[in-house]
C-alpha cells in the first residue's frame, strides 16, 4: 500500500475479532483493537505486534456513548481517518440449557441487553466513526452477523439452524435489516457496507463447539473489509456466497 490504511475491529481481544484484526494487519492495515477489558485488550495488542501487525488498543464499550465518542477521538488523533470498520462485538445473552432462549418465558431484560449490544452498539459505533470513514478514499463497514439471523433459513423446517434463540437470533435479523438501511443511505457514495456470517466457530462464545476455526470464521469479514471499489453493498455473505435474508 502506498500509505497506511487504518481499521477498527470491535470485540477484537479474542476469537473471531482477534483473527479479523490479525488478518487485516497481515494485509498492511494499522489495526485498532477495540475491547472493554484493558488487560485482554493490551494482551491482544502485544500478540499482534509480536506477529508484525501495527496494532494499537482502543478502549471501547459499544453500549456506552462516552466510550464510543472517546474511541473516535482517539482514532482521529492517531490516524486522522478510518478506512475499515468491522463491528464484531456481540453477545448471545443468557441461555437455558441446550443454548435455548424460549420466547414464551424470555426475560425482556435479556432481550434488551442483547439488542443494546448487537444492534444499538453497531449503530452507535458506526455513526461515531462515520466522519473518519468519510475521509477515506474507499471506506468499508462490515457488520458481523450470523446465519441464525436469516429468516428464510429459520422458517424452513428442512434446514437445521440450531436451537430456538429468541433474543440472539432476532438481534442478528435486526442487524441485517439495519445494514440494508445504511446501504440505502450510502447509495451513490464510496461507502460499502455488508453483513458477514462467520459460521459456527469454536470459540468461548460457542463453548468451543463448532467445526470452524477462528481464522476460518474471520475470512468473510476480512474479504468484505477489503472489497475493491464498485464491490457489493447492502448484502449478507458467508464463505459460500450470499446468505438469504
Amino acid at each position: 500500500m502506498s500509505e497506511t490504511t487504518t481499521a477498527l475491529v470491535t470485540g477484537a481481544n479474542k476469537g473471531i475479532g482477534y483473527e479479523i484484526a490479525a488478518g487485516l494487519g497481515s494485509l498492511g492495515y494499522r489495526v485498532g483493537v477495540g475491547a472493554r477489558d484493558e488487560t485482554r485488550r493490551e494482551t491482544a495488542v502485544g500478540k499482534l505486534r509480536a506477529a508484525g501487525v501495527d496494532a494499537f488498543g482502543v478502549p471501547l464499550d459499544v453500549t456506552d456513548d462516552r466510550s464510543v465518542t472517546d474511541a473516535a477521538e482517539l482514532i482521529e488523533r492517531l490516524a486522522g481517518r478510518l478506512d475499515a470498520l468491522v463491528n464484531n462485538a456481540g453477545i448471545s445473552g443468557e441461555m437455558d440449557p441446550g443454548w435455548v432462549q424460549d420466547p414464551t418465558v424470555l426475560d425482556l431484560e435479556v432481550l434488551r441487553t442483547v439488542v443494546d449490544t448487537n444492534v444499538m452498539g453497531v449503530v452507535r459505533v458506526t455513526n461515531a466513526m462515520l466522519p473518519l470513514l468519510r475521509r477515506s478514499a474507499s471506506p468499508r463497514i462490515v457488520n458481523v452477523s450470523s446465519s441464525v439471523g436469516s429468516l428464510t433459513r429459520q422458517a424452513d423446517p428442512d434446514i437445521e439452524i440450531g436451537p430456538v434463540m429468541a433474543a440472539y437470533a432476532p438481534s442478528k435479523s435486526f442487524l441485517n435489516a439495519v445494514t440494508v438501511q445504511y446501504a440505502r443511505q450510502f447509495a451513490g457514495t464510496d461507502i460499502l457496507i455488508n453483513a458477514a456470517c462467520p459460521g459456527l466457530v469454536a470459540t468461548d462464545f460457542t463453548g468451543f463447539h463448532g467445526p470452524r476455526t477462528p481464522e476460518q470464521g474471520a475470512s468473510t469479514a476480512i474479504r468484505l473489509a477489503t472489497l475493491p471499489d464498485g464491490g457489493p453493498t447492502g448484502s449478507f455473505f458467508e464463505d459460500d456466497g450470499v446468505v438469504p435474508w
